[in-house]
Formats: structure tokens, C-alpha cells, sequence
């Protein structure tokens, strides 16, 4: 895994910090990605070439942010069959809400998966999670990051109900 396997794009630079943690979470995994700025309606024929392109690159996965009119994702989806991941991001006065709203509602045929509001992280799960159907060694790594955060968590659990015992 050298290549790019995950292709991150934002609608501006303004989206980066919540989109950093998908790429935080993608390093970490060691998933190799690009980035890049691409905006559905300041940048149509790049976005397009960028999506059309991506298979012939080694693209398997899109993650796409955007925020207020939030067309990215699904101006991606419409020039690629490439799974595509939205992320709705925080802004304007509904507060990513209209975001929300034009990424998870596609027209049949051309779909986009939606995660929350500045739901980046989950949006780099999901990203791993469809990559591992290709990729046994990231199956792997997935089930081992799943079983120790529910170890930690059964940990928390115990150490609260003793602490409440106690009293």
C-alpha cells in the first residue's frame, strides 16, 4: 500500500481542521491518501477530472467535505463509481445542517454515504472498513483497534461499578 488509496477532498481550505482527523485516523492505520481542494461550483472541471481519474490512480475510496450547499460529494459520485463518503461540514447560519441535507439526500443511482456533521473520523472508519473487503491486513488492524476500545471500555465499566461499591 504506497499508493493513495483514499482520495480526501474539501470544498475549501476552511474545511481542513475537521478533516485533518480523518486523515490523523488514516496515517495511523497506515492508509496512504491524497488531498486536495476540489469545490463543485468554483472548481467544476477539476472536481471532475479529479473524480474521473481516480480509479486509473489507485483511488478505491472518496471522502468528500463540504459545507452551506455541500454539492461535492455528489458532483464526485455523479462522475465515478468509486464508493464516496460526504461529509457534511459546520457552517452558515444552520450549522451544517443544510450541509447535512444535500449530501444524504442523492437522487437513486447515484449515492453518497453520509456521516455526521463534522463526522470526519467516522468517515475515515468507513473508509477503512470498505477498503478491508480488498484488504485482509486492515480487517485485521480494524478488529484489533474494535476489541481494545471494548476492552477499555469493559476496564471503564469495572473500575466505576467498584468505585460505586465502595461506598
Amino acid at each position: 500500500m504506497n499508493k493513495p488509496l483514499v482520495g480526501i477532498l474539501m470544498g475549501s481550505d476552511s474545511d481542513l481542521p475537521v478533516m485533518e482527523k480523518a486523515a490523523e485516523l488514516l496515517t495511523l492505520f497506515g492508509v496512504p491518501f491524497e488531498m486536495d481542494i476540489c469545490s463543485a461550483h468554483r472548481l467544476p472541471e477539476k472536481t471532475a477530472k479529479y473524480a474521473q481519474t481516480a480509479r486509473e490512480r489507485g483511488i478505491e475510496v472518496l471522502i468528500c467535505a463540504a459545507g452551506m450547499a455541500a454539492h461535492l460529494a455528489g458532483v464526485v459520485a455523479s462522475h465515478t463509481t468509486l464508493p464516496v463518503i460526504g461529509v457534511p461540514v459546520r457552517s452558515g447560519a444552520l450549522k451544517g445542517l443544510d450541509a447535512l441535507y444535500a449530501t444524504v439526500q442523492m437522487p437513486p443511482g447515484i449515492p453518497v454515504a453520509t456521516v455526521s456533521i463534522d463526522g470526519s473520523k467516522n468517515s475515515a472508519y468507513l473508509a477503512l472498513s470498505i477498503l478491508s473487503i480488498k484488504h485482509p491486513e486492515l480487517a485485521e488492524r480494524l478488529e484489533q483497534f474494535r476489541k481494545s476500545t471494548r476492552d477499555e471500555l469493559e476496564a471503564k465499566s469495572l473500575a466505576l461499578q467498584e468505585r460505586l461499591h465502595k461506598n
